[in-house]
Order: C-alpha cells, then structure tokens, then sequence
C-alpha cells in the first residue's frame, strides 16, 4: 500500500546557486524593510503609543517564515534553530512564526527531483525500482522523502537531499543573520557567532547522508536488544552522500498520538526520557534533532521508530558528568554546587554579578522541575514552559546576561526541550526522577528497564 504523507506537500523549485539563495534572502531583507516602514507609517497616522520595534509584527514574522519556507536548505534550518533556541532572544512573534518550519516545507517539482537523481544514480535510475512514488510522504529543510519498492520487493524510504544545499551552508547562515539583524530583530549587543558556527558545523553533517547512514548503523548497535525502540536499516546499494535509503516504517507522529490510551502514552513518554539518560550518560552519543516527525509510535507494536540522526553527535565525558553534576545540585536544591557546575560548563564566569548568577541558577532550578519531582510528573498539565521562559527574560533581558549558552550545550538542551514537548503534547504522566536517580549514583524505587 502506498503511504500517504500526513499533510498537502507544496511543490516549488528549489534555488540552488548561491548568487540566487543570496538573492532570494535580499529579497527577504527588503520586504522586511518595507513592512518595518509601513508599520511605523501606521503608528504614526494613528499617534500609537506603542513604541516596540516597528519591524516586530506578525506580518513580517509570517514573511520571514514564509521564505524560509520556500529556500529550504540552511536558511530554513537556521530558522528552526532559532525557533527552539531563540527563546532567550528573539521576540515571541518571530520564534512562534519560525515554529512553522519544523514540520512545513515545499518540495521539488517531478522535473527537479528527475535530475537530482540522475545525478546521484545516473541514467536510468527508474530502473532500480518496481515502483517509486514521485510524491514525497514529507518535506524538510535539507531534504524530502519519497517511498519506493526496490527490484527485490523491499519497501524502502529514500531521504533526498535539495540540490545546492551542501554548498551554500556557509553562504545561507552568513546571510539570513545579516537579515535578522539589519531587520532589527536581534539585540544589537547579542552575539550569536557561537550559535551560527555551530549551526554550520550541524548543517555540514547533516547534508552528508553518508555520515547519516554511519549513524544508523552505530545507533541500531546501541539499541540492540531494546524492544522499546526501532531503527530502520541502511540500504547501501541506493545511499550516497545525497541520497538516503533505509527501511520505510509505517506508523504516526508522536504528536498524532494524544488519543492512545494513557497507559500507552505514559510508556511511551518513559521510553523517550529513559533514552536520553542512557545517550547522555551510557552512549554518550545523542540523537539532537526534536522535531515530531523525527519519531513514529508503531501502532500494533507499541514501539517508537527513530528516524532520523543527521542531527546525532558526541557527547565529551566530562561534559556528560558535569551535566550529572548539574542534576544532582539540581534535585538537591544545592545553589551553591549548581553554580560551580554552571561556570564549570561555561554558561558564566565565576565572577559574574551576583544578582545574574542568581538568575542562571534560579532558571536551571525551575527547567529541572521534572527531574526533581517525586512520583509520576503530569506534563499535559504542566505550565513549565512559559515560567521557564519568564525566568530567562528575566536573566537576559531584565538583568542583561547576554552570553550565548556554550556550543555544547546547545543540542543537549534543544533534546530535553523536545522531550519535554514530545511528553507534553502525549499527555503522558513520567516518573522522570526514578529514571534519572541510577544514572547519578542515586536510588530507584524500581528498575527503570522494566517500565
């Protein structure tokens, strides 16, 4: 049976040179501009009291989501980024327009995606497969996925990356933050070359599906054994270093999965956090990327299929113990052992003005809520998000600790941010401290593996 994607796939050609990704993004700045000056035209006329940022609005919130949208690569990429980690920094109508880009994109026309195989397979590539559906099942910022039956009958899905991608990483990440801040939509005094280079070191990885593929294979070992978890295996006859062929997996979204009963989707949320513990201090080796429909709860089984690790990457051991360190402080309560943790991760100088310091551990202390509650935590029901979103306006902002969180740091945080999300939109009750406690040194009241 043919899949069918989740949502309408929009079709559009993809710019791949870079002098025109360059010039689609100017086009960006310009509307930008242009909807700026109309906004301050409108308060003026109307004698607004309102003196935010005239290029804040909805408007050209909606324009920039838009032609992310439409250049893919790493300008979209870049976009979903900011969509997580922009919390502390861009305004809320910008970081919730970008929210789009984690699950809308357009995809090529049938003519582009032609080409891009014949390059990848060569001519007559057709016929390495009894069927290939032409319409993808989904779309991404580096790439689309298509189903296909190879000419030994394997369902396979086939992950194909947009052409122009690889080479102009560099180029679109340099400009959409022109963009951003000649459009006023960053802090002048904020500097964010820290998370642009790793938005490029992430980005060169992802757009080599041949490191993709190697993680696979690392992960299914990891998993061996795991009846929780699936990983589709690699097809290395149809994978190249823009073409990815692994085995198609029928299932649904996790966010699709709210009306499954809450037994199942309380195992589901204990798997999902079961697994980061073990990735950040077992494997030491994480799955980064967040988004939904990177994971697929297979209805008859139960399990959760992880699809996608472009985003996997290593985590140092001392980084790993230090985070072990940080959670200890954490569900003690220990401010003081919380703020030596924090300068030894680097998110503050040990000199820091006290009231900022504060601030940083006042924040931590609220984030790790989950992890200090005793007995099953109710994420349906949880307002953590927004008091932890106060609580780093308040440090940032109001008490103006402008320092960017260090490289490292950034992909852990975006996967507990997304695990929470994952736990949240499942309605799941977790018992997240009982996981977390043998990891540390500390005491479970049950084996976590049989959960």
């Amino acid at each position: 049976m043919k899949p069918q994607p989740s949502k309408p796939v929009r079709h559009a050609r993809i710019p791949s040179g870079r002098f025109e990704r360059f010039v689609r993004v100017g086009w960006l700045a310009s509307e930008m501009t242009l909807g700026g000056l109309a906004e301050g035209a409108r308060r003026l006329l109307g004698a607004s009291p309102d003196v935010r940022n005239i290029f804040i609005t909805q408007a050209n919130a909606q324009r920039l989501a838009r032609r992310l949208s439409s250049l893919r690569g790493a300008a979209m990429k870049l976009g979903q980024i900011l969509s997580l980690e922009g919390d502390d920094y861009l305004p809320q109508e910008i970081t919730g327009a970008l929210g789009i880009l984690r699950s809308e994109a357009h995809a090529m026309p049938d003519a582009q995606l032609r080409r891009v195989l014949g390059r990848a397979y060569g001519k007559g590539w057709e016929r390495r497969f009894q069927y290939f559906s032409m319409e993808p099942v989904a779309a991404a910022s580096i790439g689309q996925v298509h189903f296909a039956v190879t000419t030994r009958g394997r369902e396979v899905a086939l992950k194909i990356q947009y052409p122009g991608v690889a080479r102009s990483i560099d180029s679109d990440v340099d400009n959409l933050a022109s963009v951003l801040r000649l459009s006023r939509l960053l802090p002048g005094d904020i500097d964010l070359s820290v998370l642009m280079a790793e938005a490029k070191r992430q980005l060169r990885q992802e757009a080599d599906y041949r490191t993709e593929a190697a993680h696979l294979r690392r992960y299914a070992r990891l998993l061996s054994g795991e009846q929780a978890f699936v990983v589709p295996g690699v097809h290395e006859e149809l994978t190249t270093p823009h073409v990815l062929a692994m085995d198609f997996v029928r299932g649904i979204p996790l966010d699709q999965a709210a009306e499954y009963p809450q037994a199942v989707r309380n195992r589901v949320g204990t798997q999902l956090y079961r697994l980061f513990f073990r990735e950040l201090f077992e494997f030491r080796f994480v799955q980064t990327d967040p988004n939904f429909a990177n994971f697929f709860l297979l209805p008859e089984s139960e399990q959760v299929a992880l699809l996608d690790f472009g985003a996997a990457r290593e985590v140092p051991e001392r980084l790993s113990g230090l985070y072990a360190n940080l959670f200890r402080a954490a569900i003690a309560r220990d401010r003081a052992s919380l703020e030596r943790t924090l300068v030894d991760i680097g998110f503050v100088e040990s000199d820091e003005r006290r009231d900022r310091m504060d601030g940083l551990v006042d924040f931590f202390l609220i984030a790790c809520e989950p992890f200090r509650h005793r007995g099953a935590y109710d994420f349906g029901n949880s307002d953590l998000p927004p008091r932890v979103r106060a609580a780093a306006v308040e440090v940032t902002v109001r008490r103006g600790l402008l320092r960017p969180p260090p490289p490292d740091t950034l992909f852990l945080h975006r996967k507990l941010a997304g695990t929470f999300l994952h736990c949240a939109r499942l309605g799941a009750h977790v018992d997240v401290r009982a996981l977390l406690e043998p990891f540390l040194g500390g005491p479970a009241r049950r084996s976590v593996r049989s959960q």
